[in-house]
């Protein structure tokens, strides 16, 4: 259940993948090593969009794996790209902290708090969320505003367990308003797939994405014709895979896994 021959893109996950909090996963830096030593593309790929692409770069570095911004991908980033073609220069009433609506301002989109103005509604994971935000959303939805989400994420891991993410957020703000969000951008989402594969600029066949959630990471792979790979340090155990419908091509019990056998 392991890989037998190398790709020439990787896609990996952050949390649970290849870190939680402030610490690499185990085998996660030999792996890069090996891999980079042999030219592969990798990209890295989170729908946690509480840091921008510089901070996400910054960490990654800070942790032994210099990376640039360029290659990494965030849901913040694909929302900036769906809201530009969709709803561009957009007053927009954003749930959510602050790295997003850094992102959203500096691609000319006005924040507001004004539900009257407010053209559509941003769900995201926000852990200052509170009443008053809900009702903004709440009034801003009724009076016309559309309702997208930057990821649907039910938590994310931790050290030492979970945090609530953007499902809460979103659940929420459907059950006041009986308004179903319009899209979710982030995994498994095509946005996030079409944004992966132009950055590579490879053919899905030739790409493996390696995550530890079935319904995200592996659920997105099958989607677009990728090998998927699942990695049990994160989000998912045997037994939550073993009752699942959502098959991944390969198993890993880490990440040193994808190295094929000599």
């Amino acid at each position: 259940m392991k890989p037998s021959r190398l790709y020439d893109a990787y896609i990996f996950d952050l949390d649970g993948t290849v870190y939680v909090g402030d610490a690499l996963l185990p085998t996660v830096s030999e792996t890069l090593h090996y891999l980079r030593a042999r030219d592969k593309r990798i990209v890295f790929l989170s729908n946690n969009p509480t840091h921008t692409r510089a901070q996400y770069a910054q960490k990654l570095t800070r942790l032994g794996l210099p990376t640039p911004p360029a290659d990494i991908l965030n849901s913040s980033v694909v929302m900036v790209d769906f809201l530009q073609r969709e709803l561009p220069h957009a007053r927009l009433f954003v749930i959510g902290e602050e790295p997003l609506c850094e992102e959203l301002r500096a691609a000319d989109f006005t924040l507001t708090e004004n539900a009257n103005e407010t053209d559509a509604v941003i769900a995201s994971f926000d852990r200052t969320f509170t009443y008053r935000k809900l009702q903004i959303a709440f009034d801003a939805i009724r009076a016309g505003a559309r309702f997208f989400a930057t990821n649907a994420d039910r938590y994310c891991p931790v050290p030492g367990g979970g945090e609530p993410d953007a499902a809460a957020i979103i659940a929420a703000i459907e059950a006041c308003t009986n308004t179903r969000v319009a899209a979710v951008v982030g995994k498994p989402s095509t946005f996030m797939t079409n944004a992966i594969l132009s950055l590579v600029r490879l053919p899905p066949a030739r790409c493996i994405i390696i995550g530890d959630r079935l319904e995200t990471d592996v659920q997105m792979g099958l989607n677009a014709g990728m090998t998927s790979a699942l990695v049990l340090t994160g989000a998912t155990s045997r037994e939550t895979l073993a009752a699942s419908a959502i098959r991944p091509t390969f198993v890993l019990e880490a990440l040193a896994d994808l190295i094929p056998d000599p």
